[in-house]
């Protein structure tokens, strides 16, 4: 039988829903019991899903100075489509550059944030195209809707006046977006705000102390509200 591409995708869809309960089973199982973890997405495409190299270890670090939450102290780096996808409650992406999915991997990623998970994405200026193109392959259903400053994920920890300008980029205001399934967040798309550039190393960028601190700020409130909603 041959299957068209569209076909396809539909039976791998069933058949990652069909693994997910397991994969979520083998997660808690090996995973280290308390330790909030940040996986960075490997993806394909050209783009550098590798930039911003410090700043998931510094997010990770405020977690644990700053609140209750026992966090690793570095990234995991993982594909779309590892097996051990299920045992992080969050996966992040960011870059610059271009960004492609396979059919395999939008499969994933849809089963994944169906079920439970949840895509924090940051452009670092330049991503914006390619991911906007991608997500409408996972959820062609589905759009972005800018959230208010008054959404709970800006008032999780942090009792913030919104997303936080960091860069200047091309001097658009900083914006958040998100996708929702069944009224729960599943992505949450930092745009012309580059929290990744602010959580980095002070001498990376040298951004002065107040900018960083907002960022810092942010990245907590998010990891927050992921773990409470």
């Amino acid at each position: 039988m041959v299957h068209t591409k569209t076909e396809w995708t539909r039976v791998m869809i069933r058949f990652f829903g069909a693994l997910s309960a397991l994969w979520l089973l083998i997660g808690a199982v090996y995973a280290a019991p308390g330790d909030f973890v940040v996986a960075r997405v490997k993806y394909s495409g050209g783009g550098d899903w590798y930039s911003d190299r410090t700043s998931i270890p510094n997010w990770l670090k405020a977690l644990n100075q700053r609140t209750d939450i026992r966090a690793a102290r570095d990234q995991e780096v993982i594909r779309l489509t590892d097996r051990n996808l299920y045992q992080y409650p969050l996966i992040y992406m960011t870059g610059h550059g271009n960004i492609r999915f396979t059919e395999a991997e939008i499969a994933a990623l849809r089963t994944y944030l169906t079920n439970g998970g949840f895509l924090y994405v940051d452009d670092n200026y330049g991503l914006d195209k390619s991911f906007r193109r991608e997500m409408a392959r996972v959820f062609p259903e589905k759009s972005f809707q800018l959230l208010p400053n008054s959404h709970p994920i800006y008032h999780s920890f942090y009792d913030l006046a919104g997303l936080p300008k960091i860069h200047e980029h091309d001097g658009e205001p900083a914006q958040g977006f998100a996708l929702f399934h069944e009224g729960r967040v599943i992505v949450y798309y930092t745009y012309s705000s580059d929290i990744g550039d602010g959580l980095e190393d002070p001498e990376v960028h040298n951004d002065p102390p107040d900018v960083r601190e907002r960022a810092i700020q942010m990245a907590v409130n998010i990891a927050v509200y992921v773990l409470t909603h």
